[in-house]
């Protein structure tokens, strides 16, 4: 096993903020957000275990063992203290590090996270798993997204040769079947409520209404401790389709200690 791929940029000081991407990604999926954050704020990508950089490294599976590994591999790079942020599967994650070590997560935002609910659109992430051609990459990311929106042609070239590494659609498969312990016909698995709600760090979610992976919930559905942020129209790839918006929610939340 290989330990996870991290990748550092912004400023060498100060409390850094942890970016976790979705399922079937890797840490480009933060690129126009990190170009838009500011020059003071510290950035740590991490590849989820399965994905990227990170393919065969510990913690391959479900997101519970993906937070185990990741609070691991911050530990032992010398980050104890951070704000962290996660989209889609990697919001999943982000929520169970933060319920997992309270004391080190300064403030968690949840860009369309994953296990809030049982309802997905587990077929359209079945075919993204086995997806390895340029057209059927596209075809699927096209789904996830508003209706106006275009991936970059480099993104689609960057996943189509990701899928081409050797173990890489096993390891998405692995993580697929880990998502849904009791199969994809009843749900994904669900994060415990009560501990979401206990959560003492300030956290917020960002979500679109036009999300076709993960359905926009009604405010009603989270704590009423979260800061709720909905994005009119914006479909399940925030990160790309309203990198300003995402970015304007974690300028807030990593406030005066960038």
């Amino acid at each position: 096993m290989t330990g996870l791929h991290m990748d550092f940029s912004g400023a060498d000081t100060g409390t850094p903020l942890v970016l976790l991407h979705g399922f079937g990604g890797d840490g480009s999926a933060w690129d126009a957000v990190r170009a838009e954050l500011p020059d003071t704020v510290q950035v740590i990508t991490v590849d989820l275990p399965g994905h990227g950089g990170s393919l065969n490294s510990d913690g391959r599976g479900g997101a519970g063992r993906m937070a185990k590994a990741i609070l691991a591999g911050l530990e032992a790079a010398g980050v104890m203290a951070f704000h962290l942020a996660g989209h889609s599967m990697g919001g999943a994650v982000s929520a169970l590090i933060a319920m997992r070590a309270p004391d080190r997560v300064k403030s968690l935002t949840l860009v369309a996270p994953g296990g809030m609910a049982k309802e997905i659109n587990a077929d359209l992430l079945a075919r993204y798993a086995k997806a390895t051609t340029e057209a059927e990459i596209r075809g699927c990311l096209d789904e996830m997204s508003a209706p106006d929106f275009v991936t970059a042609e480099a993104v689609i070239d960057h996943f189509t040769a990701a899928r081409a590494k050797p173990g890489q659609t096993e390891a998405l498969d692995e993580t697929y079947r880990a998502m849904f312990p009791d199969g994809p016909e009843q749900g994904q698995g669900v994060l415990p409520g009560e501990a979401l709600a206990a959560l003492t760090m300030p956290v917020a979610v960002i979500w679109g209404t036009g999300d076709t992976v993960l359905p926009c919930p009604k405010p009603s559905a989270l704590p009423a401790s979260f800061a709720f942020n909905v994005l009119p129209g914006l479909g399940h790839m925030l990160p790309e389709e309203a990198p300003d918006a995402v970015v304007r929610v974690l300028t807030e939340a990593v406030g005066g200690e960038g």
